[in-house]
């Protein structure tokens, strides 16, 4: 007999194979509300979950196409020899994941918050952006390139380091930040590779269609 689980997952697209799409499961509250702003986000595992996306029929191939990396869902699986696929998915939040490499012109923001993690000696530093009304419109994250095999780039887009514990400290209200939810208001996550600095940078932008976005997708984004 088939077991069929439910649960809250993001999606991070497909980083294996184009015939699979890979989930993380998140706890239920995840994107649905403002988590209390003395609390820390929820502990979880990030296990990935790796899903077959072909073979559906009508809305529920129609639904499976459409995912795309960083939306969060609700899922149910249905488990046949280990192997999970699709029961039935809808989409809770339409926040993206953007991965762009090899990327030049690196905005001021980013520069000076590594300037910052330099001069103290540390592997990253974040902040908060704000826009010429001093709304916050993002959280920018810098991270020193890693040496080795190591490829941190990679790793936040094959899910090995999860970029999740990054988005939901919005969620929890770090640096007296208040956004509405994802599931009321979408993200973009941009991560960033520049040519030529000695970090990488994952930007958070809080509104996937605002201004802020589309100018992040439109400078460092290539089809």
């Amino acid at each position: 007999m088939d077991l069929t689980t439910e649960g809250r997952y993001r999606v991070l697209g497909r980083p294996r194979d184009p015939d699979e799409l890979l989930l993380v499961e998140l706890s239920e509250d995840a994107s649905d509300s403002k988590a209390d702003s003395d609390a820390a986000p929820p502990e979880e595992s990030y296990d990935p979950t790796y899903v077959d996306a072909t073979g559906y029929e009508g809305e529920l191939a129609a639904a499976v196409d459409s995912l795309a990396a960083g939306n969060v869902v609700d899922a149910d699986l249905t488990w046949r020899d280990g192997d999970p696929r699709f029961a039935d998915v809808s989409v809770v939040a339409e926040t993206t994941f953007t991965f762009a490499d090899g990327v030049t012109g690196m905005f001021e923001a980013a520069k000076q918050a590594w300037m910052v993690a330099e001069a103290e000696n540390e592997g990253m530093n974040g902040r908060v952006t704000r826009n010429t009304d001093g709304d916050p419109n993002g959280a920018l994250y810098v991270f020193a390139k890693q040496s080795g095999a190591r490829d941190l780039f990679e790793e936040f887009r094959d899910g090995v380091t999860p970029l999740e514990p990054l988005v939901r400290r919005v969620d929890v209200g770090e640096g007296e930040v208040e956004v509405p939810p994802e599931s009321e208001q979408a993200r973009e996550v941009f991560v960033l590779r520049p040519v030529d600095e000695p970090f990488l940078a994952v930007y958070i932008v809080f509104d996937r269609d605002g201004m802020l976005a589309t100018t992040v997708r439109d400078t460092y984004v290539r089809d």
